[in-house]
Parts: C-alpha cells; sequence; structure tokens
C-alpha cells in the first residue's frame, strides 16, 4: 500500500465526511479518465465528440475534468453513440 492510500485510508477511518468525499471524486475521475480514453481512441477532438454523442462540448470538458457527476443515462447516450457496451459492475473493497 502506498503512502497516499495509507493515508486516505487513516483519515476515511477518522471522518466519514472525507470517505464519502473521497469515493466520489474518485467515481468521477474514473469516468473522467474512460470517456477520455474513449474519445481518444476514437481520434476526436471534444467537439467533435460531443456532436456525435449529441451533447455540447462544455458537457464532454466538464465530464474528462472529472467536474460534472455523469449521470447513468448521459453514460449510455455515450456508449450507444459511439457503438461500445457501457458495463456497471460491484468488485469487493480491498484493504
Amino acid at each position: 500500500m502506498s503512502k497516499i492510500d495509507e493515508y486516505i485510508a487513516k483519515r476515511s477511518q477518522r471522518s466519514a465526511n472525507f470517505a464519502r468525499e473521497y469515493k466520489e471524486e474518485n467515481q468521477q475521475l474514473q469516468v473522467a479518465v474512460e470517456v477520455h480514453n474513449l474519445r481518444d481512441k476514437l481520434g476526436m477532438s471534444q467537439r467533435e465528440f460531443a456532436k456525435l454523442v449529441g451533447k455540447p462540448q462544455s458537457t464532454i470538458a466538464r465530464i474528462e475534468s472529472g467536474k460534472m457527476n455523469v449521470s447513468i443515462n448521459v453514460l449510455n447516450e455515450i456508449a450507444d453513440a459511439t457503438n461500445q457496451k457501457l458495463t456497471v459492475r460491484f468488485e469487493p473493497i480491498t484493504a
């Protein structure tokens, strides 16, 4: 476990608020990376990608920066427009 992982674990044990906020931010960043990687794989600019998925470029920018809590519906729209399959799964938490 890295020092940052240790810090997060200790801080999360001391503060339920920190744990909740960290979890939310981490999820948003994971989505941001996945959407950016998909767009990059398609070789598209944010503007081109936004047009393809029927969203404003500013929405794609907010998603990719992790500043937007993206709904499953929006992720499904992105998946449909890019001929992708959206998968949601539950995984055990590792310590």
